[in-house]
């Protein structure tokens, strides 16, 4: 792809955005592929080297704040037509309740995850809490003389520890599935503010 279809297609996949922006960042990805064509690239590379439109357009609109697009999507176009604001208010009953109860399952199902993430981790303190408290009582059980006691001490600590280091990992993974899942959503969401054409 050579840099005036890459800047095309990018305008294309930006178009829900206010204008200002995409000019914005039309230059700038010009530039960008200007710059190192300087340096030696060849036109295709330079474009192949910033990724492809889609990934281009998703970080943009990571990027934006939320309330630009919203702003951008809201300015009046077109008038309504009788028809539309009438079946608005006759189908209120209907639409306001189902659009709640979408926007509570969402919030909920979002919260049981993060509930979820944050009990792991409070498992995970617990192992460790356990594993060090378990060392203490082994250390004041061979003090006291209580060998056997302390050796068996000393071995639950030890499984504590391990468990907790085993169950670390599987704490990270899930804490990052969270983020990666709340930044899909947001930019999904986000998306929906975007009239975007297919790039």
């Amino acid at each position: 792809m050579n840099k005036q279809e890459f800047l095309a297609r990018l305008r294309r996949g930006l178009s829900g955005i206010p204008q200002d922006d995409i000019e914005e960042r039309i230059i700038f990805y010009s530039e960008m592929i200007d710059d190192r064509m300087e340096e030696g690239v060849s036109e295709t590379e330079a474009v192949r080297s910033i990724g492809t439109v889609d990934e281009v357009v998703s970080q943009i609109l990571t990027d934006m704040p939320l309330t630009r697009l919203v702003k951008e999507k809201n300015k009046p176009g077109r008038s309504m037509r009788a028809w539309e604001i009438v079946l608005l208010v006759l189908g209120f009953p209907v639409w306001l309740p189902l659009l709640i109860a979408a926007f509570a399952v969402i919030l909920a199902a979002y919260i049981v995850g993060w509930s979820a993430v944050v009990s792991l981790w409070a498992v995970e303190a617990s192992f460790w809490a356990a594993a060090l408290g378990g060392a203490v009582s082994a250390a004041a059980l061979a003090v006291r003389g209580g060998g056997l006691r302390g050796i068996a001490m000393l071995s639950v600590c030890f499984c504590c520890a391990g468990l907790s280091i085993f169950l670390f990992f599987g704490c990270k993974a899930v804490t990052k599935g969270i983020l990666r899942l709340t930044k899909w959503a947001a930019l999904r969401f986000k998306s929906m503010f975007v009239g975007r054409e297919a790039a």
